[in-house]
């Protein structure tokens, strides 16, 4: 295809406060050939870092036409050790090529000893881990030389360590480093779910003046040893009614902000994930008409 032929490095291009959809390689040639109308895509940063081949010429052409977000799951920022130094120049390569608008990563851990582990896992939340996580941020920013986005997790444990709440944790790494926050809904309420807490109390605590970008996904539902609810954040189904409603919570605090729909597993037809995409942005369109009928409060803005 002639309009795989692009540069290898183009002008970044800022990621609007619009809907957009989780990049899949069986999308590839549906977006090319019909040219979607959506507001970005955004894509997980380890599954770029090849030399070449398709993977990186479909994304070229993508990312001519439209804005991209770049998603780490690899940095393992919470992790007890210093950050891997060839993964982050791998980074900094791969931001350098395509210029996203948005770079986001996890409050999570994935590596130990030598060894990476393919999940994110929960940290404590204590002034040890707390100037940890600072720490490996400011490093990051001095590498990349850009603003990352730090999203909240999904967690089903708790640490019996831990001494700080969570949405009190983000607000001081973002106050300390700088860094902006990503706010998963689905996380949250996979998390308040599993833990028995108000996802609403939450949303109202957390330090929504960060925020620069958030994530809509699906969840599994099953039940743990004792017969209680338990949800999977499985990125495999439609978005719950539960995360709508706390997306049209969100919305109604900071206005509009650049919202990915995440589909990882079993991703489906191209038009199903559009169809979610489409809905999260009618609720924008109707956030941002909200707005402007009071007033023009601030609201967050994509950096």
């Amino acid at each position: 295809m002639a309009a795989l032929n692009m540069p290898s490095s183009t002008r970044a291009v800022a990621v609007p406060p619009n809907a957009g959809a989780s990049l899949k390689p069986e999308h590839y040639r549906s977006i090319l050939e019909t040219e979607p109308s959506i507001g970005f895509f955004e894509v997980h940063a380890e599954n770029y870092m090849g030399a070449g081949g398709p993977p990186l010429r479909y994304l070229q052409a993508i990312r001519e036409r439209y804005p991209i977000s770049l998603h780490g799951v690899g940095l393992s920022i919470g992790a007890d050790r210093p950050l891997d130094s060839q993964h982050l120049e791998r980074l900094k390569k791969l931001i350098e090529r395509y210029e996203p608008g948005l770079f986001s990563e996890h409050l999570a851990w994935s590596t130990h000893d030598t060894g990476y582990l393919n999940d994110l896992l929960p940290l404590p939340y204590t002034e040890g881990a707390l100037a940890r996580v600072c720490e490996h941020i400011d490093r990051v920013h001095a590498t990349l030389g850009r603003r990352m986005l730090l999203e909240n997790p999904s967690t089903y444990v708790v640490f019996a360590e831990s001494m700080i709440p969570e949405v009190e944790f983000l607000a001081e790494v973002a106050a300390r480093t700088g860094c902006g926050l990503l706010l998963d809904v689905a996380n949250v309420e996979v998390s308040a779910t599993n833990h028995g807490y108000d996802p609403i109390a939450y949303l109202d605590a957390f330090p929504m003046q960060h925020v620069g970008e958030i994530h809509l996904a699906g969840s599994a539902e099953t039940v743990d040893d004792a017969g209680n609810r338990l949800l999977i954040d499985a990125h495999d189904s439609p978005v719950a009614a539960g995360v709508w409603g706390l997306y049209s919570h969100v919305l109604d605090q900071v206005g509009p902000v650049p919202t990915l729909i995440e589909w990882d597993n079993g991703v489906p037809a191209w038009p199903v994930l559009f169809a979610e995409a489409e809905r999260a942005e009618g609720m924008l369109l109707r956030a941002a008409r909200q707005k402007t009928r009071q007033g023009g409060r601030d609201v967050a803005h994509p950096l």
